[in-house]
């Protein structure tokens, strides 16, 4: 080996500079025990103050909680810019770090969707023509499966429904005055449309990102998907995942409304309540709803119908019987008015409802006749609170708004500054907010108008606090007050503070991972790590004895060499990240087992050691490099077009082909010559692996024909299956939302399926995900709908549903944050249809892509386009069976076997690994060719691959032990993964062997055929 001294030198170099690089995780990790420490002082340094004991008992957690948090981060603030390691800031050091991904760490990964239709919708004024309305919903119905931008689509959708209108007749706005003109063009407006639409997404970015900073969330990420409208953020360590939908989803539309009294407005509501009992009874729908009402109200102990029999005057006395009072007053059955010991009560409180009732009041409420009876200014509006411990009961407001334009004479915009602060009596938090002057102005006139009356806060269409106004307030100064918890004021305050979103923006895609989860995946992706680790070691030291030692510490080195190169580069580690740490393991003793079979061949052959070993690894390089290089090409592939996990998975992947090349070639040969050189041996086999598989004389050509049939009857039915029986998709292709669920006994997945059924109203999948106190669960329930009460529905159902299944109670917060209990709500995910649409539009290319790069690769490597028939070929068989496996089996064995990006990930893979060892036959048959013009081509085929046997099985049996390992202890989330990968090592190796080659030589053959042929005809 030429330059030994200089490969030596270049080790040493990687292996220290990979060490380099892993010590900043060490680092990091020090400095953030420090903290935890610092912060865990100043909480009970802080339960000795007397403002403690100013804050009201129940929020007292919260209090400590948030106090730790933010002494946390001030000493992480405080060291981020001093040196702390090597001299290097604590910045510095966090950013060198090993990162985890939420799947190991727990935490959300959203993608939200700029809504462009609304912001199209906005620069319109929401103009009503029926042209405009139509093409809207048309862009709309076509953005769930085309790949093109809303403003694209609508530009089609309107050049269909009105193709001779001017666009400026709909954009001519006064906030567009100086853009669009009447005779602009309808391709200018849209160039503008993209304008606005683009400073949106930036705009939006921006606020969303200031929001994100003052959560207080560790290592937060946020980026733009290019022009998408999307936005990636990525929140380590989150544990109540309702906090920050509400923080990412408000649109921040702060505004300030002058109410009507209570007294103003209750003689309207009798009137309502009069002609509603008659619009009721017109419909002839009264019994079915009072008697389901009636239900409601019996089963609440709070009922209000018994508390308006107490108020009432006695010219509305009630009937005894309940069902008749709900049937004449069916208003005020649900909405119990502000009424104490018959006296209307002051402020801008119009009644209070059970939450479930909310919405059929406001549907009585925007009746046409009701309306005509109510005053004009008049828009009720609820709190955003409820007003008992319970949550059940909620308040109505009266706010007056003005009949000119609707917009509220005060809004967010003139906020400049907001924090929270403390009230001095009670310890009640509230937000404290500044205005800019002419906020100031306005805000003094506003209070001034309205002393002795109530001013409403009202945030995204929901009341947060009216308070009275008892004096002029100058100076733009004010505090919001509201009955918050600490956490609700904090959010109040960073929203306010952050600013408005230009256009909303909802979640379409989202994973929520509980930090027992993400503990639980670090453990199980260790356990499968290091018992990989030591099976492969094993394996190499039973069949290779002294050449299997160099193998070990060339893993040993790969394993530094590519967690320092992950780290060096950034890279995110997560769950199939380490699933693919682990394949490299079996993939990396690959190279070291043709090498030693080589060595061994030429051993056999008479050849020295020394010369052996130089010619072993001489002959071995070129099936190494092809091999490896079509493994590459599907990493690549997936790291283009996988998300999220899949692209960690990639990422590992194509590293650890980098690095499984530099250990298995140079640091073994390291190893030999620094042996060599001291005139020791190196035994190649032990006495149990002598001469195994040696001596084979299979005759591989004579036995395709039989092997045709067997591949073609296993493809037959693994179609029959896919095209009756089909697949068990994962939300990731359908769209949906998926829930892991924890119990704390075991449950019967058809017990959960059919509670939750009943609740849902519709079929729900429910799956066994691991042991039998987990269950997964899948609803397309509201899919379409990504509003922050869908989410909130959704899992407060699932509460309700699946609440009596524990042994100990729980309350609704501990069942879907999991902050105070490791039981209900484990992890989530949400994906919205269009997402899901470009999911599987990415899975399919890429898959094709990869198989079309794969083709091309062997047919100009082999030159000869029937070598990459034959490779394809076995790579179609080879997909087909593993299809066909998720078809055939799911729903029969204990794990997922769903079809989703992770099934894509697998089929890649397989791909990968089987033309890999199909190119070491076609390397050797193409060897053989060379070295044996004279003898057929049956003849070289069925000596190389009789030579490449033991190499076959060995590097099937090395990456095998890794499956298995991968697929007892890695955990649930790939346990299916796994298995599926096992399938495929074993379906590619008999791929390759009699499939890809037999059909190459068919091919061949009847080419030589047709030529031999043509040229006796010539002759004649």
């Amino acid at each position: 080996m030429q330059n030994k001294g200089l490969f030596r030198v270049l080790a040493i170099l990687i292996a220290a500079a990979c060490l380099y690089q892993l010590s900043f995780t060490w680092a990091t990790r020090h400095q953030e025990k420090k903290a935890e420490a610092f912060a865990a002082k100043a909480i009970e340094t802080e339960k000795l103050k007397p403002e403690f004991n100013r804050v009201l008992e129940r929020d007292r957690a919260n209090y400590l909680d948030s106090v730790y948090k933010i002494r946390n981060r001030y000493f992480l603030d405080s060291i981020t810019s001093k040196k702390v390691f090597l001299g290097y800031t604590y910045k510095e050091v966090k950013d060198k770090e090993i990162k985890l991904g939420l799947d190991l760490k727990g935490g959300m990964n959203i993608m939200l969707q700029v809504q462009l239709r609304d912001l199209i919708k906005a620069l319109s004024n929401n103009n009503q023509s029926e042209e405009f309305q139509k093409a809207l919903a048309l862009a709309q119905e076509r953005e769930v499966s085309s790949r093109q931008d809303f403003i694209t689509l609508f530009e089609q959708a309107w050049n269909e429904v009105a193709p001779n209108q001017r666009l400026s007749s709909i954009f001519g706005t006064y906030e567009l005055r100086d853009k669009v003109k009447p005779e602009t063009a309808n391709s200018e407006v849209i160039s503008i449309l993209r304008g606005e639409a683009e400073s949106a997404i930036s705009n939006s970015f921006q606020v969303l990102r200031s929001r994100i900073d003052r959560f207080g969330v560790t290592s937060p990420n946020i980026q733009k998907l290019g022009n998408s409208g999307r936005i990636l953020v990525e929140l380590p360590g989150v544990k109540e995942p309702e906090r920050v939908r509400k923080l990412l989803q408000g649109t921040a539309s702060l505004e300030f409304w002058p109410t009507f009294e209570n007294g103003e407005v209750f003689g309207t509501l009798q009137q309502a309540n009069a002609i509603i009992r008659e619009h009721l009874a017109s419909l002839e729908s009264v019994p079915e709803q009072t008697e389901e009402v009636a239900e409601v109200a019996k089963a609440d102990s709070l009922s209000v119908t018994d508390a308006l029999k107490k108020e009432i005057t006695a010219a509305d006395s009630l009937s005894i019987d309940e069902k008749a009072y709900a049937k004449q007053n069916p208003l005020f059955y649900l909405l119990q008015p502000s009424i104490y010991n018959n006296q209307i009560l002051g402020g801008a409180c119009i009644g209070r409802a059970h939450y479930k009732d909310t919405a059929t009041i406001n549907k009585y409420l925007n009746l046409p006749e009701v309306k005509a009876v109510l005053p004009p200014e008049l828009v009720p509006m609820w709190s955003v609170k409820a007003t008992d411990d319970s949550e059940t009961y909620y308040e109505l407001i009266a706010i007056k708004s003005a009949l000119r334009d609707g917009k509220a004479p005060l809004d967010g915009t003139c906020i400049t500054d907001a924090s929270i602060s403390y009230r001095s009596t009670g310890g009640m938090p509230c937000v404290t907010m500044s205005m800019n002057p002419t906020g100031a102005k306005t805000w003094a006139n506003l209070t001034a108008e309205n002393i002795d009356r109530c001013i409403a806060v009202v945030l995204d269409g929901m009341v947060y606090s009216y308070p009275r106004v008892n004096a002029k307030i100058t100076g733009g100064n004010s505090e919001i007050t509201g009955n918050f918890t600490v956490d609700e004021a904090t959010d109040l305050a960073n929203v306010l503070k952050s600013g408005k979103l230009p256009a909303p923006a909802t979640i379409v895609q989202e994973q929520v991972v509980g930090p027992s989860l993400g503990q639980e995946s670090i453990n199980a992706g260790l356990i499968s790590f290091l018992i990989a680790f030591i099976l492969v070691l094993l394996y190499m030291l039973f069949f290779y004895r002294g050449a299997g030692v160099a193998a070990c510490v060339a893993l040993i080195c790969n394993v530094v060499f590519l967690i320092g190169s992950l780290a060096s580069i950034g890279a995110v580690l997560t769950l199939p990240g380490i699933a693919g740490l682990v394949l490299t393991l079996g993939m990396a003793v690959d190279s070291n087992v043709i090498i030693y079979e080589r060595i061994k061949e030429e051993l056999r052959s008479g050849k020295q050691l020394r010369l052996a070993v130089k010619d072993g690894y001489n002959n071995a390089y070129s099936a190494i490099l092809d091999g490896n290089f079509t493994t590459l090409i599907v990493g690549v592939v997936l790291a283009i077009f996988g998300t999220g996990p899949i692209k960690g998975f990639a990422t590992t992947l194509i590293l650890g082909i980098i690095t499984s090349l530099i250990t298995s070639i140079f640091i073994t040969r390291l190893v030999f010559e620094a042996r060599l050189s001291r005139n020791k041996n190196i035994v190649f086999e032990g006495k149990a692996t002598r001469n195994f598989l040696t001596n084979t004389k299979i005759d591989f050509i004579g036995m395709r024909k039989g092997m045709y049939v067997v591949a073609v009857a296993v493809v037959a039915i693994c179609l029959t299956f896919i095209f009756t029986k089909g697949f068990s998709y994962g939300v990731d292709f359908t769209g949906g939302r998926t829930y892991v669920l924890r119990f704390d006994k075991s449950v019967s997945a058809d017990e959960v399926r059919k509670a939750a059924a009943a609740e849902f109203g519709e079929s729900v999948e429910v799956k066994q995900f691991g042991s039998g106190t987990q269950m997964k669960l899948t609803t397309k329930y509201k899919i379409n709908e990504s509003a922050q009460e869908v989410d909130e529905e959704i899992e407060s159902k699932l509460y309700k549903a699946l609440g009596g299944f524990f042994s100990e109670t729980l309350t609704q917060q501990q069942f879907t944050t999991t902050v105070d209990s490791p039981n209900g709500i484990i992890s989530s995910d949400k994906v919205g249809p269009t997402i899901a649409n470009d999911m599987k539009r990415k899975g399919i290319w890429a898959v094709i892509i990869a198989l079309v790069a794969i083709f091309l690769y062997i047919a100009s490597r082999f030159k000869n386009w029937s070598w990459g028939t034959g490779g394809l070929a076995a790579l179609a068989h080879d997909t087909i069976v593993v299809i066909g496996f998720y078809s055939i089996f799911t729903g029969i064995l204990p794990f997922t076997l769903d079809v989703d990006q992770t099934f894509i990930a697998a089929a890649l893979t397989i791909i990968g690994y089987s033309i890999n060892d199909t190119v070491v036959i076609f390397d050797r048959i193409r060897e053989y060719r060379r070295l044996y013009p004279k003898r057929t081509l049956k003849d070289n085929i069925n000596g190389a691959v009789n030579s490449t046997l033991a190499r076959t099985f060995n590097t099937s049996g090395s990456t095998l032990v890794v499956l298995v390992s991968i697929a007892i202890f890695g955990g649930d989330t790939i346990r299916g993964f796994a298995v599926a990968l096992a399938i495929g090592v074993l379906v590619g190796t008999f791929s390759s062997v009699f499939i890809a080659t037999p059909l190459m030589y068919d091919i061949n053959t009847r080419r030589e055929n047709k030529a031999l042929a043509a040229s006796s005809a010539k002759k004649k």
